[in-house]
Order: structure tokens, then C-alpha cells, then sequence
């Protein structure tokens, strides 16, 4: 007598469909997207309306600004300022994650620390760099140095209060046992503190990023001939409205892609961390 035997790799078990997934992933950026485009769209149709309202005297219409796009791009001026502007904030914002990350550790951990720093770090962060544009300009001259330390100056208190308020979030029941399980100081700091110290820093960094784009139309508006802080000034001065509408979206668009970048690469570095952006 033979028994019958069910074919159970066939039959579907429940909980287990392997395109549910993928497909709820990608009708979610579908809708992202669709939702991106709209609102972009919508946007754009107001902006018409206030150009079509105060005229093009004082507000540059769409069709304008991308023309006088067009025209700044032909003769290399819009890609000069983006390369320069781009360059000055990658290079202070990096040397301000630099020292500030450090610094930040070493106030959350190191109690004398905190107080030997504190009162600085309080001082500074309230005074705006536009304050210090003119001192910059001479003492440093009108070179990259001047505006390069204005948004270092600008970024670095951003990431070190950001870092010293994730290493005092930490739980102390997590540094107590790994003090118990005989982990040294270093290791406290590279085991413990630092990786649940990590997603603060990201949002410092990103913060940061959005102050430097702040600092860099001051600077170059008072020492550079060449970037968008200084490409919206001199189309002030020849009355090009639709030059500094190009300049300020372009400020935009640029600050959007560098934070987008930002958050990809944190996302996907540093999601063992619970960075989720």
C-alpha cells in the first residue's frame, strides 16, 4: 500500500512571497518620485504666478532664469562659481568635521575637558562668521585661506556640540559593563561611545553643510571674484535679476545634491550604527 505524498515545495507557505517585497519597495519610490515631480511642479507654477504678478523687474520668471542659465553656462562663469563655491565649502566643512568630531569626543568624556573648552565654545558659536569677514580678509587676504576658515569656523562648533551631546546620550549601563568586563578607556571610547555616538555626528555634519552654504555667500560677496556668493553680487550691481535668481537656485540645487550625497553615503557606511536617513 503506497501513502500519497504532498509536494510541499510547491505549495506557497504563507508569509512567504518573495516579490512582495521588492515590488512595495519599488512602487514606494515610484510614489516618492511621483510625489518629488509634483511638488517640484507646483512650485515652479507659483513662481511663474509671482513673475507674471511684480513683472520681471523684480521677480525673473522661469523661462528667464533658465535662459539667463543658458547664457552664464556659455561663457563658463556658472560652472567657475559652482567649482569654486563647492571647493571652499568641502574644504572648511571637512576641516571642520575634522576638528570637530575629536574635540567633541574628548568634551564628552573628559570632564576637565568640558570646562577648559566650554566657555569658548560658548562664546563663538553665538558670534555669526559674517562678523569676522573683515578680519579674515585682513588677516588672511582675499585668497582661499579667508573663506575657507570662515566656513571652518562656521561648521566646527555645529559637530563639536553635536558629538559631545551623543557621547553624553550614551547609557551608562553600557559603560559600566563594559568596565566591568575589564575594557580598558580606549576601548570604552572605540567600542561603546563612539559607535552610539555616530548618528549625532552625522546630523552635526549635515547641519554644518547647510550652515557652510550660509557662510559662503558673505565671504565671497566681500572678497572673491569668482562663486555664486559673488556671482549674485555683481548681478546685483548690473541689475540682472534673472542672474541672481541663476545664482540662488543653483545655490540651492547644489546644497540639495551635496546633502542627498551626504545622506547616501551615511545611510550605507554606517547603518550598522542605526544611521537611517
Amino acid at each position: 500500500m503506497t501513502t500519497a505524498t504532498a509536494d510541499t515545495s510547491a505549495t506557497p507557505r504563507p508569509g512567504r512571497h518573495p516579490g512582495a517585497r521588492p515590488g512595495r519597495a519599488t512602487a514606494g519610490r515610484l510614489r516618492a518620485a511621483g510625489l518629488y515631480t509634483v511638488s517640484v511642479l507646483a512650485g515652479v507654477a507659483v513662481w511663474q504666478l509671482l513673475a507674471v504678478t511684480y513683472g520681471s523687474a523684480l521677480v525673473a520668471s522661469p523661462s528667464e532664469t533658465l535662459s539667463a542659465a543658458r547664457e552664464l553656462a556659455a561663457d563658463g562663469t556658472l560652472f567657475n562659481s559652482v567649482v569654486a563655491s563647492g571647493r571652499r565649502i568641502l574644504i572648511g566643512w571637512g576641516l571642520g568635521l575634522a576638528v570637530g568630531v575629536p574635540v567633541g569626543l574628548l568634551i564628552g568624556q573628559i570632564p576637565l575637558v568640558r570646562h577648559l573648552l566650554d566657555p569658548y565654545i560658548e562664546f563663538f558659536r553665538f558670534i555669526p562668521p559674517v562678523a569676522f569677514v573683515t578680519l579674515a580678509v585682513v588677516w588672511l587676504g582675499i585668497g582661499e585661506s579667508s573663506k575657507v576658515v570662515l566656513i571652518f569656523y562656521t561648521s566646527v562648533f555645529i559637530v563639536t556640540l553635536n558629538t559631545s551631546a551623543g557621547v553624553m546620550a550614551v547609557n551608562e549601563s553600557k559603560l559600566r559593563a563594559a568596565a566591568s568586563l575589564g575594557a580598558s578607556r580606549r576601548q570604552i571610547l572605540r567600542c561603546v561611545v563612539l559607535p552610539s555616538t555616530v548618528p549625532h555626528i552625522v546630523t552635526g555634519a549635515r547641519l554644518a553643510m547647510g550652515n557652510s552654504f550660509l557662510t559662503i555667500v558673505s565671504a565671497e560677496i566681500v572678497a572673491s571674484q569668482v562663486g555664486l556668493g559673488s556671482l549674485i553680487w555683481t548681478s546685483r550691481n548690473y541689475g540682472r535679476i534673472d542672474w541672481v535668481f541663476v545664482g540662488i537656485i543653483t545655490l540651492g540645487i547644489l546644497g540639495f545634491v551635496y546633502d542627498r550625497v551626504l545622506r547616501v553615503v551615511a545611510s550605507r557606511a554606517l547603518s550598522r550604527y542605526g544611521v537611517k536617513l
